[in-house]
C-alpha cells in the first residue's frame, strides 16, 4: 500500500481500539507523538511506545529479514517469506479545540438527522478540510481519533476524504466493515470472537447470519425483511448521505441537483418497497400523514450499537409520537413546530413560489423548482430558508426515534428511525416517507404532461424490444430470481478481538444475470440517442389491475445510458451489470484490507444501488411486469461536457451522480414518468402509441427458493 493509504488505512479500522494499537493484521504500526495519547494513556506512553510503536516495529522487522533470510538459504524463498510491518510516524501539531464534538457522547450513538449532532459533524468536516494537505489532514485525523465518537469521526473523515481531491487513493472503507453491530445480528459477534481466538486465522470458518431474525413468519411484514433489512440496501443509504451531505462546508454540500437527487433516490426506493409488497402480497403503504395518531406498526431490530454495548429500542405496537425535549442532547423537537413547517411548504407548492430569508419570492419553476424543494424538505444547508420552513424530514425521523423516551427519563438513545445506516430496517420508514414522497408529487402535479415535442424522437422506431437471459438457448422475457449465499470479513470493525480474517455468511436475493435487446430503425442521418428503461408492475397485491396513474407512480427505473445509432437498422445489446442504477457486489462490500482497490472508485464509486436488488423478488408462479422502453432525443438530453459511463465511476449515476459534475441527464430525474399523464392515457399501450421511439414489453420474473452460493 501507498505512504498515504497507510497513513488513513489505520485511522479508519477498529474504530474503538487506541490509534497506538496495530492495524492491517498487525502490518500497519503507528509511531504516536506522546501528545496523541489520551489522558488514560499517556502516563504510560513510553511503554506503550516501546510494546507497540517503532521498537516493536523495528523487531518485528528484523524477525521477518531473518525469518526470510533462513528461508533463501535453505532454498525454499516464496511469495510467502515474512515481510516486516510498515512503521508510520504522525508528526506533532497544534492540539485543535475539539470540544464542540462533545455533544456526541464517545461511546453514544450519533444521528445525522439530530441538529446537535450535524453542528459537530459539520465542524469535524471544515476541521480535516481546512488541512493544507494530506500528511497534516493525517495528523489532525490522529490526534483527533482517540478523543471523540467513532461514527461522528468515521463520518466526517470518509466525507472529508471523498472530497480532497489529494485523498483520491485512499480506501473509505464500507461502514459495514467499520461498525457491522449496525448490519449484523449480534448472535454472531460471541461466535465471530470464539472462531477467531481458537481457531488460526487461515482455518477459520465462516459464521451464518440467518435470515429474517427479527420477527417470526406469523408476521406479515416480515415478508418484507428481505428488503428493508437487506445489507446493501442499508449500505446503500448510508453512503448515498456520506456522498451528499445535508450540512457542512457550503464546497461539499452544494452539489449539482442535490436536492432533486434527495427526492428522486427516496422516491425509488419507496416505489421499488411497494413493487416487492405487491409480490408478496402485501397492500399499498399508508402514508404517515398524522403525527398525532398512534403508530400501529412495532420494530423489533435486535441489533446493538458496539460502542456501549446497548441494543437499539424497540417500538411496540401503537406508540404515540410527543414533543421531543431531552436537554442532554440539546434536543428540542415539537409537534405542533413540524405541523406548522409542512404547512408552510404545502401552501408554497400551491402557490408556486418560496420565500427565501431575505423575504423574495423565488419561483418553483419545472426543472429547477424540484431542486429547491428537496434541499427545504430534507432540509440541508443550502435550503433557501431553513428557519421558516424548518427541518421537517429530519424531524419526522426524530420524532419516531425518540417515540420511546422523548424526555431522555429513562436515558435510553434513538431508535432505528435515528440512524441512515438503520433506518430502512424499520416499516415505518416507508410511511414516513411515503408522506414526504407525496409533497413532491403535490408540486409535480401542478405541471402539465409532457407534449409530443416532449417524448418523440423523429426518424426512430423500436422495432423490436425484449430480455433474455445470459445463458444460451435461454426464455425470452423472463427474470429469474433466488437466494445467494455471500461471504463477507467483518475483522476491521471487531474492535479488540483476533487479528486475521472473521467471515459472516449472509443470504440476500439475487437474479440470474439477463441482456436487453433492441432492434432500433434510424431514418435519415446517424446520431446520438438516450435509451431509457423502466420496470412497472400490472398488479396489485390482489391481483387487481393498477391504473396507469399507479404504474407510472410505481416505475422503478433499470438503467438509462448514451448509445450511437447509425443510419437503418441498429441491433443493440445491453448487459444488466452496466446498469446505471447499480454498482456491483465488490463494491458495496468491499474489503479495506485489500491494497489493490486504492482507486479513486472506491471513494465514489460505492454510492448506488446493491447490484443484487436491480429485481423485484417475484414469486414461485411468477409477477408479470410492463416493461417499458424509450430512445429520447440526445439533443434534449445532451449534459455537457458528454460523460462516458466506461471511464472513472460513471457507471451508477441515476442515484449519486457525477463525482465533481454536471447531473448527465438535462432532463427531469425520472423522466418521462415523473409528471401526471392526460387523462386520455389509461394504460401504457395509450402511453406508447403515438410513437415510434417507444416500446412496452410484458416481462415475468419468477422466484425459486433455493440457495445458491457465490462462487
Amino acid at each position: 500500500m501507498s505512504s498515504i493509504q497507510n497513513k488513513f488505512g489505520g485511522l479508519l479500522q477498529h474504530p474503538y481500539e487506541p490509534l497506538f494499537l496495530p492495524k492491517s493484521n498487525g502490518q500497519l504500526v503507528y509511531n504516536v507523538p506522546e501528545k496523541f495519547f489520551t489522558d488514560r494513556y499517556r502516563p504510560i506512553g513510553e511503554n506503550i511506545n516501546n510494546r507497540f510503536g517503532s521498537n516493536a516495529a523495528t523487531a518485528a522487522a528484523e524477525f521477518s529479514v531473518s525469518a526470510g533470510a533462513s528461508a533463501a538459504s535453505s532454498g525454499s524463498t516464496s511469495a510467502d517469506t515474512p515481510v516486516g510491518p510498515s512503521l508510520v510516524t504522525f508528526n506533532d501539531i497544534d492540539e485543535p479545540d475539539i470540544s464542540f464534538a462533545n455533544v456526541v457522547p464517545r461511546r453514544g450513538g450519533f444521528s445525522l438527522f439530530l441538529a446537535p449532532h450535524r453542528n459537530a459533524a459539520t465542524r469535524l468536516i471544515e476541521l480535516f478540510m481546512d488541512a493544507p494537505d494530506a500528511d497534516k489532514l493525517a495528523d489532525v485525523a490522529a490526534y483527533v481519533r482517540d478523543r471523540v465518537n467513532g461514527p461522528l469521526y468515521q463520518y466526517a473523515l470518509s466525507t472529508a476524504l471523498v472530497h480532497r481531491p489529494d485523498t483520491t487513493n485512499v480506501n473509505v472503507p464500507s461502514f459495514l466493515q467499520l461498525f457491522p453491530d449496525q448490519f449484523v445480528d449480534p448472535a454472531v459477534f460471541p461466535k465471530m470472537l470464539e472462531e477467531g481466538r481458537a481457531v488460526l486465522s487461515e482455518n477459520r470458518m465462516a459464521i451464518d447470519i440467518p435470515m429474517n431474525f427479527t420477527a417470526s413468519e406469523r408476521v406479515t411484514e416480515q415478508r418484507m425483511a428481505y428488503f428493508r433489512e437487506d445489507i446493501g440496501v442499508n449500505l446503500h443509504h448510508w453512503h448515498w448521505h456520506l456522498v451528499y451531505p445535508g450540512d457542512g462546508p457550503l464546497s461539499i454540500v452544494r452539489k449539482d441537483r442535490r436536492g432533486e437527487l434527495f427526492y428522486y433516490m427516496h422516491q425509488q426506493l419507496i416505489a421499488r418497497h411497494q413493487i416487492e409488497r405487491f409480490a408478496n402480497g402485501l397492500g399499498r403503504v399508508v402514508p404517515l400523514i398524522n403525527l398525532r395518531a398512534p403508530v400501529e406498526e412495532p420494530y423489533y431490530p435486535k441489533i446493538i450499537r458496539s460502542a456501549n454495548n446497548r441494543t437499539y429500542p424497540a417500538r411496540y405496537r401503537n406508540m404515540v409520537m410527543e414533543d421531543v425535549n431531552r436537554p442532554d442532547d440539546q434536543l428540542v423537537v415539537r409537534i405542533a413546530d413540524v405541523e406548522q413547517q409542512l404547512q408552510r411548504i404545502i401552501a408554497a407548492i400551491d402557490a408556486g413560489s418560496v420565500v427565501t430569508a431575505s423575504g423574495q419570492r423565488t419561483p418553483l419553476d419545472n426543472f429547477r423548482g424540484i431542486d429547491i424543494l428537496g434541499d427545504i424538505v430534507e432540509s440541508s444547508a443550502v435550503s433557501v430558508n431553513r428557519q421558516f420552513y424548518g427541518d421537517t424530514h429530519n424531524s419526522g425521523h426524530i420524532l419516531l426515534s425518540f417515540i420511546h423516551d422523548p424526555r431522555g427519563e429513562y436515558l435510553e438513545s434513538f431508535g432505528v428511525m435515528g440512524d441512515v445506516t438503520t433506518a430502512m430496517r424499520d416499516p415505518i420508514f416507508y410511511r414516513w416517507h411515503t408522506y414526504v414522497d407525496n409533497i413532491f408529487q403535490r408540486h409535480k402535479a401542478r405541471f402539465a404532461p409532457y407534449t409530443a415535442s416532449d417524448l418523440s424522437n423523429p426518424g426512430v422506431n423500436i422495432v423490436n424490444f425484449e430480455t433474455e437471459l445470459e445463458r444460451q438457448g435461454s426464455v425470452k422475457n423472463l427474470f429469474l430470481t433466488f437466494w445467494q449465499r455471500s461471504q463477507v470479513d467483518l475483522g476491521t470493525g471487531l474492535d479488540f478481538g483476533p487479528e486475521g480474517n472473521a467471515f459472516v455468511t449472509f443470504t440476500h436475493l439475487q437474479h440470474a444475470a439477463f441482456n436487453y435487446r433492441f432492434q432500433i430503425a434510424v431514418s435519415g442521418a446517424a446520431r446520438d440517442a438516450t435509451i431509457r428503461i423502466f420496470l412497472a408492475p400490472r398488479k396489485d397485491e390482489r391481483g387487481q389491475a393498477l391504473t396507469f396513474e399507479e404504474q407510472r407512480r410505481y416505475a422503478i427505473e433499470m438503467d438509462t445510458f448514451r448509445v450511437s445509432l447509425r443510419s437503418g437498422i441498429n441491433n443493440l445489446i445491453r448487459r444488466s451489470v452496466n446498469s446505471s442504477v447499480t454498482i456491483p457486489y465488490e463494491r458495496t462490500f468491499r474489503d479495506v484490507s485489500q491494497s489493490n482497490l486504492g482507486d479513486a472508485g472506491f471513494r465514489f464509486c460505492s454510492c448506488g444501488w446493491p447490484s443484487h436488488m436491480l429485481v423485484p423478488k417475484g414469486d414461485f408462479i411468477g409477477v408479470e411486469y410492463d416493461l417499458f422502453a424509450m430512445v429520447s432525443n440526445f439533443e434534449r438530453d445532451r449534459v455537457n461536457p458528454v460523460f462516458d459511463e466506461r471511464v472513472g465511476c460513471n457507471d451508477a449515476h441515476s442515484f449519486c451522480g457525477l463525482r465533481d459534475r454536471t447531473y448527465p441527464d438535462a432532463r427531469n430525474m425520472g423522466f418521462p414518468f415523473d409528471r401526471r399523464i392526460p387523462n386520455t392515457v389509461r394504460s401504457f399501450a395509450d402511453f406508447v402509441a403515438p410513437y415510434q421511439n417507444m416500446k412496452v414489453t410484458k416481462v415475468t420474473v419468477r422466484f425459486t427458493n433455493t440457495v445458491v452460493a457465490r462462487t
